[in-house]
């Protein structure tokens, strides 16, 4: 509107938006236009006003952006039909070309009078104006491409003034806003030129790496320049007008000037080191010059006919490539300036960056690439080639440059037609398919190029070739130069069985081709090969067809072709593998016995396939006596490994101890222990006997803790007798485990009676055993064993039976010691009602402790343990009942042996024949028993009973000692002995009251009243204290 206000309405009329411009009525708006852009976010607005202003806002009516100040009174706005540019005019009597944010690119055309409206036509360049005066004009809008290239950098114009640089191989791109006319633009290594209307910046990179895309401004140059071509280097920059160069520091000084003699067509920097670099510059009457940005004075290289349309110089600098104004291709040698060849219908031409031999050129919608000599390999493409640099060919098609792939087989497969390998490989590495490298590294192995097939096949990865080059490489090393044969390996490699066949034959290696014959299983060819007149190699093919039979999962096939080639192990391995027990049994039959190694293979498996006869067979025909107890072992034969160790007696500890092992894992512990001790391993056997006892004892079953005792007692009598060194320490722990052993055993009887509803015991048997126990207990109490049980015991028997004054004192022992909470009431109310009793102990149970040597009348407990008060000599009690036997124990005077002593007391000389009426001898073998019918003894005729009287006196105990004519006087009857095993001495006793019948244990030497042992044995089948079964032989 006049009031310089924008009104922004719906169809109906309906305001949506008001603009109200700063400037009001004195800035009339006399044009506006929507932006037809569908690529912007928002919908633009452009308004002009005669404010001089041009504006830009969004449809909310925010303004974009500051005012753009114009220089002329604008009436008319029109955008391009795609928003990209904008054209304006006004009172300045022209139209003018802006970009859709306001910056001046230039004038379109000059009239005589205001421009009062313009209009662009859709989607095309033309723009027609109407003008003040009636005239109507209509241009063509024609948008050069501005861009420049250098190796694998792209620089090209966008949107007029911004830059866009492209890396054609990783195809990263970054922009440069310029907003103003980019007019020119250079690029060259890290440089970078852009010629603005008024100034030239240089940019350069932020570092050396190839990939780096990011640019920071070097110097501004601020001068106006016209010029038709604009070249930078890494110093300078070089600006080419018509006939004219001017080489200017980025300094704006200009250092030096050429003028050449015709106009300058083609222009190109070709490198060199800073400030030093060259420039190829074709001219239109058909000269080529080099010039050196360091010399004044340019090198004429060539002189052609026509006109220069464009040149390319080879990596080395040896070759020249022209394409003249004909479209024709001319490649010269500089050196010799003699034409190498031509060839027609290009525009544009490249060398190859890599290779010196490869250029490419375009034409006529063609990609032509040419490799040395060789002729011309064609594929279609559209647009103009402008690089080549390895694999890659960089195309600009209309205004897009793109990097495109081109493999590189077809040359290389030109030199390989002319065995030029090293050649073929220069073009491979520059880009072919992984199966051109194999073909390459094939020919050139079959050429015997090592070196190019060994880099080829490391491209491939191909490691079995590689390993044939290695090979031939270290025989070569070692003096061998036969091509022939390395030409033969080769072959056999590739496939080429025959020819490699022959090969080998000519150079005679005969060897080779058989070997690789059976290799390959062509067992056919092979034999062929050698005939029929070699049994020896005939062999060898026999073993070879076997091996391959059993690879080929053929093994019955191959065990019958092993047999008849004599390769037994190989045949049985595969028999014993596959399971065929007949067959190996066979072959073990067959075979000799000193074939040692394949009857243990035989054997083995017969193991593994668990034929214990087949193997035990084996063994004995091998004589390997330690292998055969190995397998009764391994197999749990015990039976025949028990008669093998029994004749061969070295094997006894290869039976025993696994036997015991094995009884150990199946938990029959006791028969483990025993097994040990046969095999003389006695550490393992006294082990598993205490860890046997402390089990026991934990679990509260006391009889077996007391029968383990016993057994490590015995067991320490077996070392001490085997082993001199430790037989005195050996022999304490004897003495102290039959200790242990009696206390737990006689315990076991109270545990029972104090912990379970009923007792198998009399009264009087368990008094017994409660005195004898705490007769016996020290100091120490064994672990398991309880004085509180034992004193309950006491006091409950002791009550029943009378001894009323050891009752008191139990309960009084008691009330010291910690109770369990089960019996405090029983004991407590015991206590109490014990008091109501007489202070003094039945008469009868004090005569039952009467000393058989001095005849006192015993205490019923004894603080000194379980001997007379009077004259020291030990009780001996009845292991069953505990009641003090009638027997002293005596020694044999010094000089007296053990065998003597026995013939002496045998000689047996009776003083009367009444005597012989009155005993009778009950000696089984097992068992020892006196009995008396009738009668007494007459003590005066008893030497023995003499010795008791009279050597005794003192505290301190007197033992009884005989000499032989006393120990000739007594009656075997009359006589038990402890036959203790060495290092032991015998025990000798002698029976007071011969009517008391006493029975004595050959093995462990405890003594019972006879009747007592008599019952126990036929209630367990053994001895109650050490177990020995009844039928054992002693």
């Amino acid at each position: 509107m006049m009031n310089g206000v924008v009104s922004i309405r719906n169809k109906n009329g309906e305001e949506k938006v008001k603009i109200e411009r700063p400037g009001g009525s004195s800035s009339p708006i006399w044009s506006i236009a929507w932006n037809p852009s569908k690529d912007e976010h928002n919908d633009i607005l452009a308004v002009a006003d005669w404010g001089q202003k041009l504006s830009f806002y969004q449809l909310s009516g925010k303004q974009i952006g500051k005012d753009r100040i114009l220089t002329y009174d604008p009436c008319c706005v029109s955008y391009f039909s795609k928003g990209e540019y904008i054209v304006m005019g006004g009172s300045d009597k022209q139209a003018s070309l802006y970009t859709k944010d306001g910056v001046r690119l230039g004038t379109i055309g000059e009239q005589n009078s205001w421009v009062w409206t313009c209009r662009v036509k859709p989607d095309s360049n033309f723009v027609v104006l109407g003008c003040q005066d009636g005239t109507i004009a209509c241009y063509q809008l024609i948008f050069s491409t501005v861009h420049g290239l250098y190796k694998d950098r792209y620089a090209y114009r966008d949107s007029m003034t911004d830059v866009i640089v492209q890396h054609l191989i990783t195809e990263q791109k970054v922009r440069i806003k310029c907003r103003e006319l980019v007019k020119k633009i250079a690029i060259y290594r890290n440089r970078l030129a852009i010629q603005l209307p008024e100034k030239i910046l240089i940019y350069e990179l932020y570092s050396d790496d190839s990939s780096d895309m990011h640019y920071r401004i070097k110097e501004k140059i601020c001068r106006k320049f016209e010029c038709n071509l604009l070249v930078v280097c890494s110093l300078h920059i070089i600006l080419c007008q018509e006939k004219r160069l001017q080489c200017l520091s980025f300094t704006s000084v200009k250092e030096k000037e050429w003028v050449m003699e015709s106009l300058i067509r083609y222009i190109k920097v070709i490198g060199g080191p800073p400030g030093r670099e060259g420039l190829l510059v074709g001219l239109k009457n058909g000269a080529i010059l080099k010039i050196f940005v360091d010399n004044p004075f340019p090198i004429t290289l060539l002189k052609l006919s026509t006109s220069v349309r464009c040149l390319d110089m080879s990596a080395s600098r040896n070759k020249l490539a022209v394409v003249d104004e004909h479209n024709t291709l001319r490649v010269y040698d500089i050196n010799s300036e003699e034409l190498l060849f031509q060839e027609p219908n290009a525009n544009s031409v490249a060398w190859n960056t890599q290779c010196e031999d490869m250029l490419c050129f375009s034409g006529n919608g063609y990609l032509n690439i040419k490799a040395s000599n060789f002729p011309v390999h064609q594929q279609k493409m559209q647009g103009f080639m402008v690089g080549y640099n390895g694999s890659k060919i960089f195309c600009l098609h209309v205004y897009s440059m793109s990097a495109v792939e081109v493999p590189q087989s077809a040359p290389m497969y030109q030199y390989l037609e002319r065995k030029m390998f090293k050649e073929a490989y220069q073009i491979a590495c520059l880009g072919v398919t992984d199966s051109d490298w194999r073909d390459l590294a094939t020919e050139a192995l079959e050429g015997l190029d090592f070196d190019t097939a060994k880099k080829a096949f490391i491209r491939v990865k191909d490691l079995r070739y590689l390993e044939l080059i290695n090979s031939i490489e270290e025989r070569k090393k070692r003096g061998e130069n036969d091509n022939e044969l390395f030409l033969a390996d080769v072959y056999a490699y590739q496939g080429k069985f025959h020819e490699a066949a022959k090969l080998y034959k000519h150079t005679g290696q005969e060897s080779r081709a058989l070997s690789m014959y059976t290799d390959l299983r062509m067992f056919e060819y092979a034999k062929e090969f050698v005939g029929a007149t070699d049994p020896k190699t005939s062999r060898i093919l026999m073993t070879k067809q076997a091996d391959w039979a059993k690879s080929s999962k053929e093994p019955q096939a191959a065990a019958e072709m092993y047999l008849s080639a004599g390769e037994h192990l190989k045949a049985i391995e595969i028999i014993g593998e596959h399971g065929w027990a007949d067959m190996l049994i066979d072959i073990a039959r067959k075979l000799d016995k000193a074939e040692r190694e394949p009857l243990a293979k035989c054997a083995a498996y017969f193991k593994k396939l668990k034929h214990h006869g087949y193997a035990s067979e084996t063994y004995s025909k091998m004589g390997d006596l330690h292998a055969l107890v190995q397998l009764h072992v391994e197999t749990r034969h015990w039976d025949e490994a028990f008669l093998l160790a029994e004749k061969h007696p070295q094997f006894k500890n290869d039976v025993f101890v696994p036997y015991a092992q094995w009884l150990a894992e199946n938990d029959r512990f006791e028969e483990a222990q025993k097994a040990f001790h046969k095999a003389g391993r006695q550490t393992e056997a006294v082990k598993v006997l205490e860890q046997l006892t402390h089990n026991a004892v934990v679990e509260n079953r006391f009889n077996d803790a007391g029968y383990y005792y016993w057994m490590l007692s015995m067991q320490c009598l077996d070392i001490a007798r085997e082993n001199e060194e430790q037989r005195d320490e050996m022999l304490k722990k004897f003495e102290r485990f039959q200790h242990l052993a009696e206390l737990y055993h006689v315990y076991h009887s109270i545990q029972r009676y104090t912990d379970e509803p009923f007792s198998s015991h009399v009264p009087e048997t368990l008094f017994n055993i409660c005195r004898f126990l705490l007769n016996n207990l020290t100091k120490d109490i064994p672990p398991g064993i309880s004085k509180v049980n034992t004193l309950y015991a006491l006091a409950k028997q002791s009550r029943t039976l009378g001894a009323y004054k050891l009752a008191r004192y139990s309960y009084e022992k008691l009330q010291k010691l910690h109770i369990p909470s089960r019996f405090q009431e029983s004991i407590d109310l015991g206590s109490l009602t014990i008091r109501s009793k007489p202070f003094h102990d039945s008469e009868d149970l004090i005569e039952g402790m009467m000393c058989y040597r001095c005849s006192t009348n015993n205490p019923l407990l004894n603080n000194r343990g379980s001997v007379c008060i009077n004259c020291r000599q030990p009780f001996i009690y009845s292991a069953s009942s505990y009641e003090v036997l009638p027997l002293v124990q005596f020694y044999l005077e010094e000089g007296i042996g053990d065998e003597e002593a026995v013939s002496l007391i045998d000689l047996e000389v009776p003083h009367t024949d009444q005597r012989d009426q009155r005993w009778q001898d009950m000696d089984d073998g097992e068992q020892q028993a006196l009995r008396i019918d009738d009668g007494f003894d007459d003590e005066e005729d008893d030497p023995f009973t003499a010795k008791m009287s009279f050597e005794q006196g003192g505290s301190n105990f007197v033992p009884v000692k005989v000499s032989r004519s006393v120990l000739r006087s007594m009656s075997r009857r009359d006589v038990l002995i402890k036959r203790w095993p060495r290092p032991l001495k015998w025990e000798y006793f002698r029976s007071l009251l011969p009517d008391m019948s006493i029975t004595m244990c050959p093995t462990c030497f405890k003594m019972f009243h006879s009747e007592d042992y008599e019952l126990l044995v036929l209630q367990h089948n053994c001895c109650p204290y050490c177990r020995r079964p009844i039928d054992e032989p002693n």
